[in-house]
Parts: structure tokens; sequence; C-alpha cells
């Protein structure tokens, strides 16, 4: 994975979110987001999915600058898979419908094909039992894993993660974070938003930290969350960390 983002502001009415966020990594296989709550983490991976456009700036994904017309867009979107912290699966489908209906709609696979898909990444996370559950009838972990089969069901060339683990307890927790490192040893490239620091330093190449709209630090594990150089990467870290 090659990002740069160049001057990236994005504002909600009056109140801006991110300030002129710049960031360059290159030959990066995961990437950490990380800091206080409200620092713009989970908007920046809106932007990077295409799901909010910046007001101003630049988004580089690998060579290609992220469009801003809406049927480009939609091309970008459906080449980033996306995992969010509620899960966001379709409440009145199975767990196997809930995968196989964005390959059938959005993404044109025909239906024997898109089953196939679905039941191989099922049987993979160890779903296979629970694929015709409803949401409802899930544990959190299991709701999740399955939100993670339906992001990689699509082949996508990026993965978002988004605080994939805030709403779980630690058993769970456990579960949806060996999944996600069993994907890093793939060697898919993902975008990882979390408070999980351990878990940060053991998957990411590279971490940047956040806060107040503004990346204030970025670099290898060991040096950001050992060796912070910002009094907001220090402050942030010694409330997390316990320094």
């Amino acid at each position: 994975m090659k990002l740069e983002l160049s001057g990236v502001w994005k504002s909600f009415g009056s109140q801006p979110i991110l300030r002129g966020i710049n960031l360059e990594v290159d030959q990066t296989r995961t990437l950490a987001l990380i800091g206080p709550s409200g620092g713009g983490k989970s908007t920046l991976l809106r932007l990077l999915a295409g799901l909010d456009r910046a007001d101003a700036g630049r988004i580089v994904l690998d060579g290609q600058v992220l469009p801003r017309i809406e049927s480009e867009l939609r091309r970008h979107r459906m080449s980033i898979g996306t995992v969010f912290q509620a899960y966001n699966l379709f409440p009145h489908l199975n767990a196997l419908r809930n995968i196989t209906l964005p390959l059938e709609k959005v993404h044109g696979l025909e239906v024997t094909r898109a089953r196939a898909t679905a039941e191989q990444i099922l049987e993979r996370l160890q779903l296979w039992e629970h694929r015709l559950k409803m949401p409802a009838e899930l544990s959190g972990g299991q709701r999740q894993r399955v939100a993670i089969a339906r992001a990689i069901a699509i082949r996508p060339r990026l993965l978002l993660f988004d605080e994939p683990t805030s709403a779980l307890d630690p058993e769970m927790t456990a579960e949806v974070l060996e999944v996600i490192e069993e994907l890093r040893h793939e060697g898919r490239d993902f975008i990882l938003v979390t408070h999980q620091m351990g878990f940060a330093r053991k998957v990411a190449d590279k971490v940047a930290l956040l806060s107040g709209g503004r990346i204030v630090e970025c670099g290898p594990p060991a040096a950001v969350l050992e060796h912070p150089q910002s009094d907001a990467a220090r402050q942030f870290l010694s409330r997390i960390l316990k320094y």
C-alpha cells in the first residue's frame, strides 16, 4: 500500500474534523490509526473508503487520486472492504445472505458463484454452522466475523477496520483480533483504527497518531508507542499505556 494525504480538510457544518492532514506511507501492509476520541480517525477512514468527500486536499492511494465524481467514487468503493464497529449487517438477512447479496447486486456475480464464495469464507472463519442464523441470533464476535467475511468476499485491494472490537467483551475481542492477524499474515493491505495498543504494535508496519484533526506522529510502532515526540502523543499514550 502506498498512501499520500496532502492538506486534507473535512468539516461537518461549522465544525472542522480534519485540519489539513498530511501523511505519506509507502510499502506498508498495515497502517494503524490511533489517538483520542474525536481526533478524526473514523472520518479519515470514511474519506479513504469513498463514503465521504474531503472539503479540500488530495488523497492518493497506490498512485491513483481518489475521485470526486460520484460514478467514479462508486467504482472506488467497490474496491474497498470496510468493517464498521457497529457491524452494519442487514438485520433481516441471515449470515450467508449478508455476504451473497452485495456480491450479486453490487459486484455482478451470478448466484451460484456468489454462494460458493460466501460459503468458502464462512467455513474458513469458523462460521459455517451459523450461516443460516440472523444477526440477532449471533454473538457480537460472530457478527463482526460475518462483517469481515463480507468485506473480504469482494477481494478488495484495501481493507478498512473502524474500531472492530470496541463493542466486544475480551473473549470476543480475541476472536476478532485473531482473524485480523490471519489476514495480516496473508499479506493483505489494511488500515486499522484501534484503541488496542498491544495489537497495533503487533500487526502494524506504521502507526499514525491523530489528535485534534491532525496527524501529530507517524512511524514504526516501537518509535511512536515507546518514544513519542509530541506533547499530544505523550499525553494520549500516558493515559492508554499508563506511562
